[in-house]
């Protein structure tokens, strides 16, 4: 199975688009998640959707807004309020988890393969297959 991040943004009016994609296919909807770190002090959030693997191809799509929305448990924001909203409506909950920002790596594929391997790890995504 491939499994890939696909960046839509940090979070500003892509956020739209990302939601879209969650409702247009709720119907392969895995997950949605907040990935919570800190650059320079300030308390971000990146927002994921995890749609279900395609068949054929065995492709799972991560679709991210990357580290541009102020982590909700800091800072409300409308943003984070309209993801949350979203998940309700699409009977998912959002699971949160606190990673290391991408500034630390010295290439953003590098970050994306330690994401994925975190999210292996804790048995949101499926092994490599």
């Amino acid at each position: 199975m491939i499994q890939r991040f696909i960046e839509l943004g940090e979070g500003y009016s892509d956020i739209y688009e990302m939601i879209e994609l969650a409702k247009s296919n709720h119907h392969r909807l895995h997950l949605m998640l907040a990935l919570h770190t800190q650059i320079d002090k300030k308390e971000l959030t990146s927002l994921v959707v995890i749609l279900k693997p395609t068949d054929p191809g065995k492709f799972q799509p991560l679709y991210i807004c990357r580290e541009g929305i102020p982590n909700p448990n800091f800072i409300p924001n409308k943003r984070f309020d309209l993801f949350s909203e979203t998940a309700e409506k699409l009977n998912s909950k959002i699971h949160e988890l606190s990673v290391k920002p991408s500034s630390m790596f010295a290439e953003k594929e590098l970050y994306y393969q330690q994401l994925i391997g975190i999210l292996r790890l804790n048995h949101y995504i499926g092994p490599l297959q």
